[in-house]
Order: structure tokens, then sequence, then C-alpha cells
């Protein structure tokens, strides 16, 4: 609506970055042209709309980009992907993607092709879990980082200055 609309032209006018963290909430099919299939949780479609106009504009800009989690998944579906809508009713047999014990432990490894995030973290670090969702085509985004299971972790935008999502929360593993 109008607002997200102002609002994503003015952080675009003041901010050098732009960080999407994602939340405790669901991106709708609908955003992604599907049907709801498996488990949804809460939507919240405001800030949904914001982040994927924001992702949009960032990416059209080359302002530089950071989505976390749910931001990750934003920023997919915004540059034309699609999700996962439930990792355990649709891809199965793989990692418990929300981890059982405290998020700032690592819980399963990640490992990447080349990109920024092979040349921060080399070919695989250790990552924690916290989503029920995943993107599974990441639009024009390249998927740079997977877990064991095939589930992509981290995506980027390859011409951008710097245009990165991660599925993991780096800010609050020990």
């Amino acid at each position: 609506g109008p607002g997200e609309e102002e609002m994503v032209r003015w952080v675009m006018k003041h901010a050098g970055a732009v960080v999407i963290s994602g939340g405790s909430f669901d991106i709708d099919p609908s955003h992604y042209g599907q049907e709801r299939e498996a488990r949804i949780d809460r939507t919240d479609e405001g800030r949904t709309a914001l982040e994927l106009g924001l992702a949009r504009a960032c990416a059209e800009a080359g302002k530089p980009l950071l989505g976390v989690c749910g931001g990750m998944q934003a920023m997919a579906v915004a540059l034309g992907g699609t999700l996962i809508q439930d990792i355990a009713a649709q891809h199965g047999n793989g990692i418990e993607h929300e981890q059982p014990t405290d998020p700032a432990e690592p819980w399963h490894g990640v490992r990447f092709s080349d990109g920024r995030l092979s040349r921060i973290y080399g070919g695989r670090t250790q990552v924690n879990s916290t989503h029920h969702q995943a993107v599974a085509d990441p639009g024009s985004l390249r998927a740079t980082g997977w877990a064991e299971d095939g589930i992509v972790e981290a995506v980027e935008l390859s011409d951008a200055p710097f245009c990165v999502g991660v599925q993991w929360h780096p800010e609050i593993i020990d």
C-alpha cells in the first residue's frame, strides 16, 4: 500500500545500507504465485509488503542489502523466487531446521560455493537454525550455501556491490 511505498522511498533516500531481519511470521504463498499447501504460521502483510519493496528497491539501486533468516526468504520472493512452505512436509528426511537446542549454539553445517560468503567463511561453517520454510527457487539471486540436506542457506546477487542473504542468525551465535 501507499504507506509501505512511502517508507521504502524514505529508507532508500536516508539509509546507506539495509538489513531485513525477518521475524516470527511467514510470507503468504500468494506473494510467489502459490496456494497454501502446507504449514503456514502467522503472516504479517504490512511487514511483508515493506520487506519485499525494500529488497526490490535495494537490488535495483545496488544499495547494500543483508537478509537474515526470513529476510533472506523475502529477498528471494522479491526477486522472483519461491519458497518451500514447510520443510518437514515438503522436503522431509533431512535436518530438523527448527533446532531444539539453544539457538546461540551451532546446529548444522553449511557448505559454500564460490562467492562473497565463501571468502568470509571459507568452504564451510556451522550455523544455527530456527526456520520451517526455505528458499526453493532463488529467483535472480544465486544460491551459494547449502545444508547437508540440500536446503538453501545462503544467496547472493552476483553483480551487486553487496547483496547477501543468510538463512541462519549470525548475530546470536556465541
